[in-house]
Order: C-alpha cells, then sequence, then structure tokens
C-alpha cells in the first residue's frame, strides 16, 4: 500500500496538471474563427484528430473541440500527464481506415498505445518519433506490408502485439536488440523465413504460430523455454526445440532440431535486415484482415499467462516495500508522476493479462462437427497434429494432418482476407449444408471451426494425390494423355458428384479443376474445394482462369451450374489431351484434328475417343444456354458406355465366329 506521503505527492501532482489543463483551456476557447481555433489546439490534440480523419470513417469516435470545457485529455481512451498524452486505447471501436503517418507517431510522451479489435488496413506507419512508448497493441486488425523497421528503434518498448493482421515478409533479426522485451506476439499473419534468434531474458510470452516460418528454431536458452504451441501452424518449421528433424516430414505446430550455424544466421540477418517495400503484386499475401490467435495448448498458455499476472502482484509488493517514500520539494511533481505511470503500466499489463484469458478462452472454441458424425478427435488434439502443407489454393492452404491416435485428416485454412466477409452466421449455416452433402464422388466435408478471423475445414484425407498429377505428373516427366477407358471412368465420377451437388443441394461447385479432383483409396475420383466459392469475395487463381465459362470470365456474373458444366468439359478436355487447363483457354475450331494431334490411337479407341471429344465440345459451348445439364451429361455418358460394350461384344461374338 501507498503512504501518506505517497497519496499527498501525486494529490499535489494531479492538481498542477489541472492547472496546466485550465490554461490551456482558456487559450482554445477563444478563437477568432473555427480555423484560429484549431490552429490553437495543442499539439497533442491535433495529432489525435488527425489519425481520426484517416481511420475513424465511420466517425465512431467522439472527440468534441467545440465547447468551452474542451480537454482532449478528457476524450474517451486517451490519458495525460502534465498536459501531455501518455497512454491511447481504443480497443473495439470499429475503427475501418488507415493508421496514417505523422498522426499519433507525433505523440512523443505516448506510453501505451492500443487500436486492438479494429479493422485498420494498410501498412503500420512509421513509429520511430514513439520515443517513449512501452506498450504497443495492433493486434486483430487488417494491417498489411513487412514487419515496420521503426519498431526496432523503440529500446523501450516492453509489450508488442501484432498478432491476427495480414504482415509479410522475414521477421527482423535485430528484434534481439529490443532487450526490455517482454511479450511479443506475431501470430497468426503471413511472416515468412527463419524464426529469429531471440535471447532476451525478460522475454516471457512468445507466440508466431500460424505463420509461414521455416528451417529450424535456433536453439537459445530463452526460446527453449517456450511450449511447441508458440510455433505451431508453421509446416515448415522444425528442429531440436520442437523435436522434429528438419529432413523429415513436416509438423503443423513443429519447430526445429538442429540450430542454424552462425554464418547460416549471419547470412539470414543480412538478407532479412533489409527492409524493402512490398512488391507491387503479392499473390501468396494479398489481404486486408486473419486472423486469430489461436494456440495449440490453451491451458498452458493461460498458465504463463497467471504467471506473469503473479509475478507483477509480487514485483509490485517488492517496490512499494523497498522504496523511499518521495519528498515534497522541487522534484515532487516529477516523483509522483513517476509513480502514477508505473501504477498505470502495470494496471494496463495486469488487465491485457486478464482480457489475453477471456481471448483464449472464448477463442478456443471447438470443432462443429457435421450431421452424422462421430466425435472421434478434439480440437486440441488436431492442433497437436503433425503437418504437412499440400498446396495453396484460389481460397487457403490445405494441410495433411497425422494425429496422435494415428488418424489422418486434410484441413484447409481458409484466406482471412478473401471471406472477411462471410459473418459468422453465414459460414455456420453455409457449412451446415455443405456438411450433410455426402456421395462416393465427394471428399466428405467432416468438420470444421471458426474464431474471430479464422475458418478451418477438416475433411477425408485422400491418398493418391490429385487428378493434375496424374495427368500432368512431375516436371521432371512428360505429361501424356490417359488411355481412353480411364477418361471414361474419371468423367463418369466427377460428372457423378456434379449432379449430385446440384440435385441435391442445389448448390454448385463453383470452382471445378483437376486439382480439386482427388484419387480416392480405389482411385475413385473424388471432387473437393465445392461449394466454397460463395463464402470468397472473388477467387482470383490463374489456375482456374481456363475453367472459367465465359460469361463469368467476361462479366464477372456470378457462377451458376452452367458454369460448372462449361468447366466440366475443359476438364474433359484435359483429360483427353493431357493439356493444361491454360492451353484450353482459347479452344481452336477443329477440336477434332486438334485433339487426334495430341494422343496415339490403338485399335477402336479414335471412334470413342470422338465420342467424349463431342461430349467436352457440348459441355464448352460459349453459350450457356446451349450446354447440356450435369444430369443430362451422366445420360450421355451411360449412353457411351453402353456403346462401348455393345461393340466389344459384337466384336467378341465375331471372333468366336471366326475361331
Amino acid at each position: 500500500m501507498f503512504t501518506l506521503l505517497d497519496f499527498s505527492s501525486i494529490t499535489f501532482f494531479l492538481l498542477s496538471l489541472s492547472t496546466v489543463s485550465a490554461a490551456a483551456d482558456t487559450a482554445v476557447n477563444h478563437p477568432q474563427s473555427s480555423i484560429h481555433q484549431v490552429k490553437l489546439l495543442p499539439s497533442d490534440a491535433l495529432a489525435i484528430l488527425a489519425f481520426k480523419s484517416t481511420a475513424d470513417l465511420q466517425n465512431n469516435l467522439r472527440f468534441s473541440v467545440n465547447n468551452k470545457t474542451f480537454n482532449h485529455c478528457q476524450w474517451v481512451g486517451v490519458k495525460c500527464a502534465q498536459g501531455r498524452v501518455v497512454r491511447i486505447v481504443l480497443e473495439g471501436f470499429h475503427l475501418g481506415g488507415i493508421f496514417r503517418p505523422n498522426t499519433l507517431t507525433r505523440l512523443d510522451q505516448l506510453r501505451v498505445l492500443s487500436l486492438q479489435n479494429n479493422s485498420l488496413t494498410g501498412p503500420i506507419p512509421d513509429l520511430s518519433g514513439l520515443v517513449n512508448l512501452k506498450s504497443l497493441f495492433l493486434d486483430h486488425n487488417s494491417f498489411s506490408g513487412y514487419f515496420p523497421p521503426s519498431i526496432l528503434s523503440l529500446h523501450r518498448l516492453r509489450t508488442l502485439d501484432l498478432s491476427y493482421n495480414n504482415l509479410t515478409g522475414s521477421i527482423p533479426p535485430k528484434l534481439t536488440d529490443l532487450d526490455r522485451l517482454y511479450y511479443l506476439r506475431l501470430e497468426w499473419n503471413h511472416f515468412d523465413g527463419l524464426v529469429p534468434p531471440l535471447n532476451q531474458s525478460s522475454l516471457q510470452i512468445f507466440n508466431v504460430s500460424g505463420n509461414n516460418l521455416t528451417g529450424a528454431v535456433p536453439v537459445t536458452v530463452t526460446l527453449s523455454h517456450f511450449h511447441f504451441s508458440s510455433f505451431s501452424w508453421n509446416p515448415g518449421l522444425c528442429g531440436e526445440i520442437l523435436h522434429k528433424d528438419c529432413h523429415s516430414g513436416l509438423p503443423f505446430f513443429g519447430s526445429s532440431s538442429v540450430a542454424p550455424s552462425p554464418a547460416e544466421i549471419e547470412q539470414s540477418q543480412q538478407l532479412t535486415g533489409l527492409i524493402l517495400p512490398p512488391p507491387s503484386s503479392q499473390k501468396e499475401h494479398k489481404k486486408p484482415v486473419l486472423i486469430l490467435g489461436f494456440s495449440a495448448a490453451v491451458l498452458v498458455l493461460i498458465g504463463s499467462l497467471l504467471g506473469f499476472f503473479m509475478a507483477i502482484k509480487r514485483r509490485r509488493k517488492q517496490r512499494v516495500s523497498i522504496s523511499t517514500p518521495p519528498t515534497l520539494a522541487s522534484d515532487s511533481v516529477a516523483a509522483a508522476a513517476a509513480v502514477v505511470m508505473r501504477v498505470e503500466e502495470e494496471n494496463e499489463l495486469e488487465a491485457k493479462v486478464k482480457q489475453m484469458q477471456k481471448i483464449q478462452l472464448g477463442k478456443s472454441g471447438c470443432l462443429m462437427f457435421c450431421a452424422g458424425e462421430a466425435q472421434v478427435y478434439s480440437l486440441e488434439q488436431l492442433m497437436r497434429a503433425s503437418a504437412e502443407m499440400l498446396g495453396r489454393g484460389s481460397i487457403g492452404t490445405t494441410y495433411k494432418a497425422v494425429l496422435d491416435n494415428q488418424l489422418i485428416v486434410s484441413v484447409k485454412r481458409l484466406d482471412a482476407v478473401k471471406t472477411a466477409k462471410t459473418s459468422k452466421e453465414m459460414f455456420e449455416s453455409h457449412m451446415q449444408s455443405v456438411g450433410v452433402l455426402r456421395h462416393p464422388n465427394l471428399v466428405p466435408l467432416r468438420a470444421y471451426f471458426q474464431a474471430k478471423e479464422e475458418k478451418l475445414l477438416i475433411y477425408d484425407y485422400q491418398p493418391n494425390g490429385s487428378l493434375f498429377s496424374l495427368i500432368h505428373g512431375s516436371r521432371s516427366t512428360r505429361s501424356k494423355p490417359l488411355h481412353w477407358t480411364s477418361c471414361l471412368k474419371i468423367a463418369e465420377d466427377v460428372a457423378q458428384g456434379l449432379a449430385y451437388i446440384h440435385q441435391a443441394s442445389r448448390l454448385l461447385h463453383g470452382n471445378l479443376k483437376s486439382s480439386n479432383v482427388l484419387l480416392g483409396t480405389d482411385f475413385e475420383a473424388c471432387l473437393t474445394d465445392y461449394c466454397l466459392t460463395t463464402l470468397a469475395d472473388s477467387v482470383d487463381d490463374p489456375d482456374s482462369a481456363g475453367y472459367r465459362a465465359p460469361e463469368i470470365r467476361n462479366s464477372g456474373s456470378p457462377a451458376t451450374t452452367k458454369s460448372d458444366v462449361y468447366a466440366f468439359g475443359i476438364l474433359l478436355l484435359e483429360l483427353l489431351t493431357g493439356k493444361p487447363a491454360s492451353n484450353l483457354f482459347h479452344l481452336p475450331t477443329d477440336l477434332q484434328n486438334w485433339v487426334g494431334s495430341e494422343r496415339e490411337f490403338e485399335g477402336g479407341d479414335e471412334n470413342r475417343l470422338w465420342m467424349l471429344l463431342e461430349l467436352a465440345t457440348g459441355c464448352s459451348k460459349t453459350s450457356p444456354e446451349q450446354r447440356p445439364t450435369m444430369w443430362q451429361v451422366m445420360k450421355m455418358i451411360q449412353e457411351i458406355k453402353e456403346t462401348v460394350v455393345r461393340e466389344d461384344n459384337e466384336l467378341m461374338n465375331s471372333s468366336k465366329r471366326f475361331s
């Protein structure tokens, strides 16, 4: 507890602040005009209003300067000391603009800045002017661009949270220079490259999960103390700390087994230390928004936060017990200010700890299993799974996850930017509709998960790869068209799956392509990623362009069942020719001669291939009205099969007569 002398000093300090504020009010409230009034505002007030002008597009911050009692230190979320702004906490105000340079960054006395849980976009501005900043919370926004290098100059910084944004590039190794850093959260961005060799003894809270980091986690004393969940959802991480050999399969939340050599660290520092402007086009990381703080071992994190909370309590008691009461000498105001600031900082951190406990409990959530599915694993088991990234698609990234009970599933993490406008209710309703679809030629959706900006879909794992790989092979082998019987079997499987979606649910696939056709245990063709395009603002994917029907390719109209039919026609041509869909963007007028030039025929195969080619031609008509429905396509395939069986029987009977 504080002594009486402590309280008298604080009172004296606060009275001094009131005198300064009254003088400022007197100066402000005698303007000759509204323009003159603005010019008379304190510089800190002008900085805050400049920030509001570009960040608060919906006018949610009621910062008034029009009344006689104006005092910017009384604005919501703003606190001052000796007339200067020292703390700004504007959390959850639905701020949706940009954090413009030369606004809040002019507040050189600012100690705490929190803009978390808003929707701010664009790059984080130069923060080097915030020379006294100790706590920075910019998490749960949609900031993009690279890690702001100006943060590395804030040597008083103890708390840094940039999690759940859309930041890209590497994490700078010079973070090791922030020797007071206590709390560092960078999870659920798009950072790539290596984990910096952090070794600050002060660092107690740390998380880089949910990024694209690769390589071995440096074996430092500090990093060795953190649970593997601090590195989870970085399939490219490996090393000793994560008990994962860097030369074996990749883990979901894994990290490293071999520390990088000093030469490797030096090289990575040289490369990642160069902060370059973002490239004009970054296909993998386009996004305003993402994503959610989502840790594999929630209980472990909460335990560490509770320990942090108790440590703060103990530290406060120690400080009070050994401190000498300030006197009312000439430096009493400064001493009182120091006491107030210390109490405010500790209260701020305590509040953050309690808030993080609530966030983690609220966002740990649970898997939502689709109708009729047995709950054979939990979210925690999924988070502990080792994983391998299978590929990036037009709407998200897919992983192969091996659970601790050896069950293998496929996990699709939806792109937070592209699905940002899909509300929680809309997502859940849509997934309930998709989750009941069951057909031998659909990869079943078993469960899904969503938190604030995170959406995961869990499917059965298909062991034999994709149709794209089957058709085109590896880069080292020349692709060769499949035998016509394989073409017919795959076409039938795909047609049955599409027809089922169209008829059973009145939905559509929306993104049919050979990489979204997987091969099951018996090499049956199974559709995946179906019915997901309605969740995305756009599907801007070069790999899908060749399959897009002219009516949606040119006009931007929404996909329909007839555009699914067009994609099926292109897929069938891909099967017949062995050419990728990008080569089929503009179809030749004489398809028969062109396909004939791409294949070698055996026996009576030619006539059978022409039947499939005629079907592909009908499905890929320019006018959607001229295309058949998928039910009609199925009937055509059935007729082709019957014709083939009849011809084979006739050939067999003929051979018997002449034998």
